[in-house]
């Protein structure tokens, strides 16, 4: 067994400054510990606040609903049979004018319809028979029409007339590119404006709209 040596048992021992060293980082982690509880309770009070607000503001919306409803509902029930009717007969009244407005700018629709399918149906008529009335046409130039072809054409005429359709193109009027096709310009040294000079075909049209424009030679100015 060795010998008991007090000089080095009391060297190894560790020194106070050394203890307070090693005691004071668990204190401060402690601290540090009871700051962030009491920053997190702070945040979590914060956060609730506007959820509460909100929570107030809807209460009080609710209320002020309940409240105009509650006034409506009094007025109703303040009104005479007398004033309840006069109130339920302008309801009707309101909407009766409504659908009325409604049905009368549906009819009108309708009836703008209707006349563009008519008037469809009236120009591909039309179209097919123009071969026909370019042929009765220079017949009626060229030569003498017997009575019963004459009495024909008129009808013809007379038919496309009942349905809006207007001929035109007339030698000696003035050239108008929108309603005359030129096939051909003569130079005419009397002439002091483009006028039409012969119509080769007459043109067509229903109200504003040409269905053909009138094919015709044009006597222009010299210069």
């Amino acid at each position: 067994m060795s010998d008991f040596n007090k000089d080095e048992y009391l060297n190894d021992l560790p020194d106070m400054d050394d203890l307070s060293g090693q005691g004071a980082p668990a204190g401060a982690d402690a601290k540090e510990s009871h700051d962030d509880h009491a920053d997190a309770k702070t945040d979590g009070a914060s956060a609730d606040k506007p959820a509460a607000d909100a929570q107030s503001q809807q209460k009080q919306t609710g209320e002020q609903t309940d409240k105009s409803n509650d006034g409506d509902d009094k007025a109703d029930d303040t009104l005479t049979p007398l004033g309840q009717a006069k109130k339920e007969a302008a309801e009707y009244l309101e909407a009766l004018q409504r659908e009325r407005a409604e049905f009368i700018n549906f009819r009108n629709r309708a009836k703008k319809e209707q006349d563009r399918f008519r008037q469809h149906g009236i120009i591909d008529v039309l179209t097919a028979l123009l071969p026909a009335l370019d042929d009765i046409d220079r017949i009626r130039e060229h030569s003498e029409m017997d009575d019963s072809f004459k009495a024909v054409s008129t009808k013809i005429d007379k038919a496309f007339e009942k349905f809006g359709v207007e001929k035109f193109g007339e030698k000696g009027e003035d050239f108008d590119p929108t309603k005359h096709e030129a096939i051909l310009h003569k130079p005419d040294p009397q002439a002091e404006k483009e006028t039409v000079d012969t119509v080769v075909e007459a043109g067509y049209r229903i109200g504003d709209r040409v269905i053909r424009a009138a094919r015709v030679v044009v006597a222009s100015p010299q210069n």
